[in-house]
Formats: C-alpha cells, sequence, structure tokens
C-alpha cells in the first residue's frame, strides 16, 4: 500500500471511533433489571454464594435446584453481571480446559473425559437456558479458529490430522481458504478448523440478568451493592461481614474470580488481565451480504495475539481482543476499562479483516478484566475444614465453564466424591505468579515473545519454550 493510501486507511479507522461510546454494549440493554437492595441486616443461611457473576449465579442456582429447601443467600459488590460476565464477547464453550491444545498437554490422560463433560455441561446450559425462559440469544452455531497466514494454516491442518488419530474430531471440520471464505468472506483467511457444536454465542449481560430472574424465583435471596469484607470462622459455620450487615452461613461459595479472594492465600494464583472490544453499529443487508456469515459461528484467529469476532442478534460485528494488559501490581481500576490507543489498533485490524466494510462506525468501545491462571484453566479448592469452597482462573473462557465449576463447589461443599472431584484438573492448582516486579517482568517478557512468535512465523524463542517446559503461560 502507498503511504498516502495508508495514511487515508488509517484516518477513517480513527474516524470510525469518533462516535463510539466507553461503555460495554451489553450492558446497555434496555431490559437491563433493578438492581436488589443491599444488605443492612443480620442474617443466616445455609449456603452464602459470594459473586454475582456466572461463577455465583450458577452456584447458587443449581443449589436450588439440587435442594430446594436450601437456604441461599447471595452477595454481590454492585450489581449483577456487571464486570466480566456482562462485558465478554459471549463465546459460551463447551471447553473446559481453555482449548483442546491446552487440554492435551496438561491432562492427556483425561482429555476423552474432560471433553464429554465439557459437552454436557454445555447441553445443560442450552437445557437451563430453555427451563428457565432466559432470552440471552442463545445460538449453537459453533466456532471457527481461522488462518491468517500460511504456517498457520498448515498448523490447522497438522492439528486436525492430530485429532482424528486421538478420534477427538468429532463435530469438528477443517476448512481449506475457499471454503472458510464461504462462511465468512475475508480477503486475510488462508483456513479454518469449524467446531459446529462446541460453541454457541449468546448476549452475555441476558444471560446473567436471565440467571439472577431464575435464581429469585426459586427463593434465592440476593444483596446488590454489598461487597463481603471479611471471613471468618463463627462457632460450626462461617461468618461474612458487609459494610452494612452480616452472615452467618454452614457453607459458603466463592465465585469472585478476578477480585481480590476472601482468601488471601488464593490470590497468587491468578493476575487481572484487561482485554478490550469493539461494536459496530448494525450492518446494512449490502454490508451483511458482502462478508457472507450466514452461518453465524464465532471466530477466533489463530494468532497468539488473537482477535474474536462475532455477529449480534441485530447484526453488528463484535471484534475483541489482541492486547492483553498486565497492570504492575496486579491492580484493577475503574479507569483501565478504557484504552483509547487499543481501540484504534483493533479498528485498523478490523479494516484490514473486512476491507468491504469500510466506511462501518463503531457505537461502543470498552475493556474488562480477566482472571488469568498460569494453566489458562480454572482451578478449585476449599478452606476452614472444607466448609468453603472456590473456583477461579477461567482465564477468558468462563462463560460456559462457570456453570460446570459451580457443581464443582457444591461437590466439594457437599463433601461428595464425584466425577468431577476425581479429576486430576480439579484436584490439582496451578503453579501461582511469583510477587512483583517478577509477575511483572516476566509476564511483559511473555508478552514480547509472544509478538515476536506471530512475527516470525510462529516460531517460539528460548523464553517461551522454557514457559512451554514448565507448564506456564500467560493468555486472555
Amino acid at each position: 500500500m502507498a503511504p498516502s493510501a495508508m495514511s487515508r486507511g488509517k484516518d477513517n479507522w480513527i474516524a470510525s471511533l469518533s462516535e463510539a461510546q466507553p461503555v460495554a454494549y451489553w450492558l446497555e440493554d434496555p431490559g437491563k433489571p433493578d438492581a436488589e437492595p443491599a444488605l443492612t441486616t443480620a442474617e443466616t443461611c445455609d449456603l452464602l454464594v459470594v459473586g454475582g457473576g456466572y461463577s455465583g449465579l450458577w452456584t447458587a442456582l443449581n443449589a436450588k435446584e439440587r435442594d430446594p429447601q436450601r437456604d441461599v443467600v447471595l452477595l454481590e459488590g454492585r450489581e449483577v453481571g456487571w464486570a466480566a460476565s456482562g462485558r465478554n464477547g459471549g463465546f459460551c464453550a463447551a471447553s473446559l480446559t481453555h482449548g483442546l491444545p491446552n487440554g492435551l498437554s496438561r491432562w492427556l490422560d483425561e482429555i476423552g473425559r474432560l471433553q464429554e463433560l465439557g459437552l454436557r455441561n454445555l447441553d445443560e446450559i442450552e437445557a437451563a437456558v430453555a427451563r428457565h425462559g432466559i432470552d440471552c440469544e442463545f445460538e449453537r452455531t459453533g466456532e471457527i479458529d481461522v488462518a491468517t497466514e500460511t504456517y498457520q494454516a498448515w498448523e490447522l491442518r497438522d492439528w486436525h490430522r492430530e485429532l482424528e488419530e486421538k478420534g477427538l474430531a468429532e463435530g469438528i471440520e477443517f476448512l481449506d481458504a475457499d471454503a472458510v471464505r464461504e462462511q465468512v468472506a475475508s480477503p486475510t483467511f488462508e483456513a479454518g478448523l469449524w467446531d459446529r457444536r462446541g460453541v454457541a454465542m449468546l448476549h452475555p449481560a441476558k444471560l446473567a440478568w436471565g440467571l439472577k430472574k431464575a435464581c429469585l424465583k426459586l427463593g434465592v435471596r440476593i444483596y446488590e451493592h454489598t461487597p463481603a469484607l471479611t471471613l471468618k470462622q463463627y462457632g460450626a459455620g462461617m461468618a461474612v461481614r458487609t459494610p452494612y450487615g452480616t452472615i452467618r452461613a454452614r457453607r459458603v461459595a466463592l465465585g469472585t474470580n478476578i477480585f481480590p479472594s476472601l482468601l488471601r492465600r488464593v490470590r497468587s494464583f491468578t493476575v487481572p488481565v484487561y482485554d478490550y472490544a469493539l461494536m459496530t453499529e448494525p450492518l446494512s443487508t449490502d454490508q451483511l451480504a458482502s462478508i457472507g456469515w450466514k452461518n453465524r459461528q464465532g471466530l477466533g484467529d489463530s494468532a497468539n495475539q488473537f482477535h474474536y469476532f462475532r455477529l449480534s442478534a441485530d447484526n453488528r460485528i463484535l471484534w475483541g481482543g489482541y492486547d492483553a494488559i498486565h497492570h504492575y501490581g496486579g491492580r484493577v481500576r475503574l479507569e483501565y476499562d478504557d484504552r483509547p490507543e487499543t481501540y484504534a489498533k483493533l479498528a485498523g485490524h478490523f479494516f484490514t479483516c473486512f476491507p468491504q466494510l469500510e466506511g462501518v462506525r463503531f457505537t461502543h468501545a470498552w475493556g474488562g478484566a480477566i482472571d488469568t491462571c498460569s494453566r489458562f484453566s480454572a482451578f478449585f479448592g476449599t478452606a476452614h475444614q472444607g466448609k468453603v469452597a472456590y473456583a477461579a482462573g477461567y482465564t477468558g473462557l468462563g462463560v460456559g465453564a462457570t456453570r460446570f465449576g459451580a457443581d464443582v463447589m457444591l461437590d466439594l461443599l457437599a463433601g461428595e466424591r464425584t466425577e468431577r472431584t476425581e479429576l486430576e484438573m480439579v484436584r490439582k492448582k496451578p503453579l501461582p505468579f511469583p510477587p512483583e516486579p517478577f509477575a511483572w517482568t516476566g509476564i511483559a517478557l511473555t508478552k514480547w515473545s509472544l509478538a515476536r512468535a506471530d512475527a516470525h512465523g510462529g516460531r517460539r524463542n528460548l523464553w517461551l519454550r522454557a514457559m512451554d517446559r514448565l507448564g506456564l503461560g500467560f493468555d486472555s
């Protein structure tokens, strides 16, 4: 591209953001429910759930479905679904292991069982959405991993062959360049792997709000704008103090994810990573026809610094990913949710992928924190002689996996040995992140190395190869 044409292109990319509101598109939906009142008294319950995102909501809902007589209370520090559960891309994946490659590298002997449990979990999410009448725009369209470089296309083909050899390729189809562009028309696509049944697309905030409504209908008491401040043993149970009240509970489930755990020993296992996304205006009929996308799959590219993208119910395109920002000290702050330099970068990448959509405007641009752990997938545990259970570390793939994690926490609190609690993935934890400044330095070096690998045909340097051998990583 000539310099003048490149300059005009960049100006157009920046202009596309001129009216973008720095708020999460999903959370602006007019169907957003009113918040429940804050806790202002001392109460007791059988099960206290801390956290009003997917993890806490599924835990409360599943607890009531297991035992309708159980007295369940849920505390949320702000409003249900306001954080990651209402800001993500809406990719509800069956995978419990952050994808098959990660699962095979860590739990080879269990991968068949993990795949089976993951697909069953997704089926159960679909059933729960129908059973409770949750209008969250659930579409089980699958997802295509796309190659945008020739070496990535060969890697996808080789990976598909490996899956076939291992008997894990059911429902996964390799698409060459013509086939993948027939699905979604981008001049950058070289190949793709279409997982036809393993991913559903949905409206993330509507799922959270629908779960809240279902919980309330079943008798769960929900208190919003009620942060849990302390967790202590109290007689045979536990006590949680809030700004205006207290809760005494026989059992406690912690679903706070990226926010500092009430169990200090758990905090070093996750770091907050900020991810960002754009949402376009609704596409016209002609614009939509120019890209195809008739099967409405979710898409993600195969780079280390990857993008994820999908259609909304009203035919907007959500375009997110690439930058994964970790701030020194692992701080989570409201001002980090907005990052114009990343929005500009994402806009340029969008129009490179879909040049036929030149002139489309972005209406929303936002970010949010992801709870990343060193093995990229959730970990679990108990404390206080089994009276407290926790799950965290979903690393950006928690839309579906949090329901599985909820069942794990309930199994652990019941002291039951189940097919879930017997998994090595549940019994063992990832390596913790080191303290600062080592965490920030290591993450910065890893990010630099991943970008370098993307620019050099996927070749991993000594640092990344050493991390691979140790089973350590950084992702979003």
